[in-house]
């Protein structure tokens, strides 16, 4: 099993940006919980207010996905269904 490697950074308009920034604590917290999670980290791009760097860590692609699964009914998936999502995922050997 390999472990899966996301990379890369979402963009939230300006109509969105107040809520997403109210709801990253509380889906910070809930996905370090996740029984897989290595690391996870969301951070505001110092440059562009409207961008957040993302990079995150799983043990495999189990637990990737059963975190993408919790969040399509999260409130963190509700308040960020129309943001840009950039982002590269790996399984680096």
């Amino acid at each position: 099993m390999a472990k899966v490697i996301v990379k890369g950074f979402i963009v939230v308009s300006d109509t969105d940006l107040e809520v997403v920034e109210q709801a990253l604590p509380a889906h910070l917290a809930l996905t370090l919980e996740e029984e897989g999670c290595l690391c996870f980290q969301v951070v505001k791009c110092p440059s562009n207010a409207n961008r957040f760097d993302v990079y995150e860590e799983f043990v495999d692609m189990e637990a990737f996905n059963f975190h993408q699964e919790r969040i399509k009914d999260s409130h963190w998936g509700s308040v960020t269904k129309s943001v840009e999502r950039h982002y590269t995922i790996d399984q680096p050997e």
